[in-house]
């Protein structure tokens, strides 16, 4: 069996930054282990299966397709960077002639769109909730050590806890802070925290084009030490920061060390709108 595969880097516009994802054309049905066979062989933090709803689709002209994603270790209910890389693989390399496409997932219908040089992503909107310190100050402990906490939140959709450092650091602090992730397995004893967000209010004021928010991603629970652009992290930031500086229209930095940078608009109907660029490094066909 042969299998279209590509690697394209979701959130940048250069090669090797950003966050890479693998990307799988389906032709036919693909038996349920190999999928995971697939992504634990590809080995990046998500591996994207895009398949036909229907015998007649076309990859070129469909407009609706399957698509499901895998880490190294399970499979995930919603991963935007890896939603990013397949429709850029659908538009960009597919040559699909649609305006907008649409994925059905396990987190329902999400669609993308070319805008310019950007792609759209229409993705839930998730919102979090007070958290008690006292029930993750180990975990807290163990990814900021004495660190000044400013708000402490938690999203019940996505198993994600939200950590707001205070605004007296720099975007460095949080760049440079050494997190050992393997250790918030241990750490962690509620078992409803399944993904750490670490965020840092931006500098969007001045002449230069800031950043209004900044974040870090850590997902041991899901064999993910560091993820380096999330689009799934930022449809729960995206309503935190909306809802504390005001806005609807915000550009976002994840400061991982391969970096990469999101375009957010709320919308009206509780969805939001994630955008970013891509970069296409690898094609191939997986044999076997």
């Amino acid at each position: 069996m042969q299998i279209p595969v590509f690697t394209v880097d979701a959130f940048t516009n250069r090669p090797f930054c950003g966050n890479p994802a693998a990307v799988c054309l389906l032709g036919n049905d693909l038996g349920e282990d190999l999928h995971q066979k697939i992504a634990t062989e590809m080995n990046l933090s998500e591996t994207a299966f895009i398949r036909k709803l229907h015998p007649g689709d076309d990859f070129t002209k469909s407009s609706c397709f399957g698509l499901r994603w895998f880490t190294p270790a399970n499979e995930v209910p919603l991963c935007g960077h890896a939603t990013l890389a397949a429709a850029a693989v659908l538009f960009h390399i597919q040559k699909n002639t649609n305006s907008v496409l649409t994925f059905v997932t396990l987190s329902g219908e999400l669609k993308a769109r070319q805008v310019e040089d950007h792609i759209v992503l229409d993705l839930p909107l998730y919102l979090t909730y007070p958290q008690v310190l006292q029930e993750v100050e180990e975990l807290i402990k163990a990814a900021v050590g004495d660190m000044i906490v400013q708000d402490l939140r938690y999203s019940p959709d996505t198993k994600k806890l939200l950590v707001r450092l205070s605004d007296a650091y720099e975007r460095s602090v949080l760049e440079e802070l050494q997190v050992s992730a393997q250790r918030f397995l241990s750490a962690e004893k509620t078992g409803k925290v399944k993904g750490l967000i670490l965020t840092l209010k931006g500098d969007s004021s001045g002449k230069r084009k800031g950043h209004d928010f900044y974040s870090r991603y850590f997902a041991p629970w899901y064999g993910i030490l560091e993820d380096p652009v999330t689009g799934s992290a930022h449809a729960v930031l995206s309503s935190y920061w909306s809802e504390q500086l005001g806005k609807k229209e915000m550009l976002a930095f994840q400061c991982s060390r391969r970096g990469g940078e999101l375009k957010i608009s709320l919308r009206d109907d509780g969805r939001v709108d994630i955008a970013g660029q891509i970069a296409i490094v690898l094609k191939g066909n997986l044999t076997f």
